[in-house]
């Protein structure tokens, strides 16, 4: 599937954990409930999915599992990124093996390689498979961000790198992707709050957080946003604008997102893996306040 639409909200999925292990149970009822509402794509193990503390034998049961759950019914997206390039193309190649229908590739983090860095390390990637390549440029916890033109020289080599999930909080980085490379490249929004703002500038939809939680509201949203009714997107945006605000910045991602579906009762368990715990009581307290209105 070297060609296929990004359009529409994917869903960058926790994994839920119980007693230390990963719970496949819970996540594919998570997945299920997402095909159900609506969801274009859900990725797999991307830093929501807590990728920094799976290790490969996890990492790959987690997208199988997933896969599994999904039935064809959306895309699956595996978070395949690192900033070891060899460690990144052995997931990948595991990873295609497994039937998903893209990958997630971040900005190589903590050693912040150059763009010519960058365009070699995504080139590596690309030729070892295929099947599209959805790039992440998140530069407060990459150290880097993925600059235009090289995007546009990965786009240029290798088809199959037709998306970027732009999450360097700048309407004007999505301005300039969209009009230096139009219809060549999709733009996806990485941060829930900007959905709207980044839409009315070109971009096609949104991988989000809030979704887990709330995915038909934000099915809703970005199909009307889609279909230039941004007054109807807007009243969804205001309805969600407390969560997306304030929910994902009151523990490092994905902290708060587990506790809400804890909250909500669609995982049993909220628990992260150590170096990331639980939410304090304050922190909590105010979740508990920002969620009345959803879950009531």
């Amino acid at each position: 599937m070297s060609t296929h639409s990004w359009e529409g909200v994917y869903t960058a999925i926790v994994t839920p954990f119980k007693d230390g292990e990963v719970d496949y149970q819970s996540l594919q009822a998570l997945v299920v409930e997402q095909a159900d509402a609506g969801i274009k794509g859900i990725v797999a193990v991307g830093t929501t999915g807590e990728s920094p503390t799976l290790n490969i034998k996890e990492h790959l049961k987690v997208v199988s599992a997933v896969v599994e759950a999904a039935e064809g019914r959306m895309q699956v997206i595996a978070g395949t990124g690192s900033n070891d390039t060899r460690s990144a193309l052995h997931t990948t190649k595991e990873s295609d093996k497994l039937g998903v229908d893209g990958f997630l590739q971040v900005g190589p983090y903590y050693n912040k390689p150059s763009q010519e860095g960058l365009f070699q390390h995504f080139s590596a990637i690309a030729e070892a498979t295929d099947k599209p390549i959805m790039l992440y440029s998140i530069p407060g916890r990459s150290g880097i961000a993925i600059d235009t033109p090289t995007v546009a020289r990965l786009r240029k080599r290798h088809a199959h790198i037709n998306c970027i999930k732009e999450a360097g909080g700048s309407c004007d980085k999505v301005s300039e992707l969209v009009h230096e490379l139009g219809d060549d490249i999709t733009v996806l929004c990485g941060d829930d709050a900007l959905t709207l703002p980044f839409m009315s500038v070109g971009a096609k939809g949104v991988v989000s957080v809030t979704s887990n939680l709330l995915p038909k509201g934000m099915v809703d949203m970005v199909a009307a946003a889609l279909q230039n009714d941004f007054a109807a997107a807007h009243k969804i945006h205001a309805e969600y604008f407390p969560l997306f605000a304030n929910m994902l910045s009151l523990e490092p991602n994905p902290v708060s997102i587990k506790y809400a579906l804890y909250l909500a009762g669609k995982i049993p368990s909220p628990t992260v893996r150590l170096p990331l715990v639980m939410p304090s009581e304050r922190s909590l307290a105010t979740l508990k306040e920002l969620l009345k209105p959803v879950l009531s």
